[in-house]
């Protein structure tokens, strides 16, 4: 079966044109809240990127800093107060699980989650309120020794959901806890 234009769809096809051009790029696609800074103090020398070349240096991927810097700009912007600005800089990571060189073939590049490698991560950070005057300013060294016991409330399919718990549970204690 073969449709046909009718000259009332392509009319209307014209006249949407000239809105869809003006549509602003910044508007389609959200973006992160400008009220949090997150970076990475030498990321080459984090456990977990080192662990990974030594390991299996195949699977050596930096796009999972990526992922946890956009998921902590997202959701310590949005427990922020108006004008408050959070500034975090991760020192460490050292995702959960590890890799076991002792496993024979493909399982030695195979992440094992087990309760002996649990996550952490270390980082600074300063809350600053609208004026930039400092509020809160400290370092943490975030960790979770029963993170297989613990409700995670991401996904299991996400790779990175016991790292995004212990974001999660930092940023719960609030700004006057951070």
């Amino acid at each position: 079966m073969t449709r046909r234009i009718t000259p009332f769809i392509l009319l209307a096809a014209l006249l949407a044109l000239p809105t869809l051009a003006a549509t602003p790029a910044s508007t389609a696609t959200p973006t992160a809240p400008t009220n949090v800074t997150v970076s990475y103090d030498h990321p080459e020398n984090f456990t977990e990127t080192r662990k990974v070349r030594a390991l299996a240096p195949q699977l050596a991927d930096d796009d999972y800093l990526k992922v946890l810097q956009a998921y902590m700009e997202n959701r310590a912007g949005k427990m922020l107060l108006p004008g408050e600005h959070l500034d975090i800089v991760v020192t460490d990571i050292d995702r959960a699980g590890n890799f076991e060189p002792w496993r024979h073939g493909t399982l030695r590049e195979v992440r094992i989650i087990k309760d002996v490698y649990p996550p952490r991560i270390d980082l600074r950070f300063r809350l600053l309120d609208a004026n930039g005057k400092v509020i809160r300013e400290g370092m943490r060294k975030l960790r979770d020794p029963a993170f297989m016991t613990g409700s995670v409330n991401t996904p299991g399919s996400d790779s990175l959901r016991y790292e995004k718990a212990l974001i999660d549970r930092w940023l719960r204690k609030g700004p006057g806890q951070l």
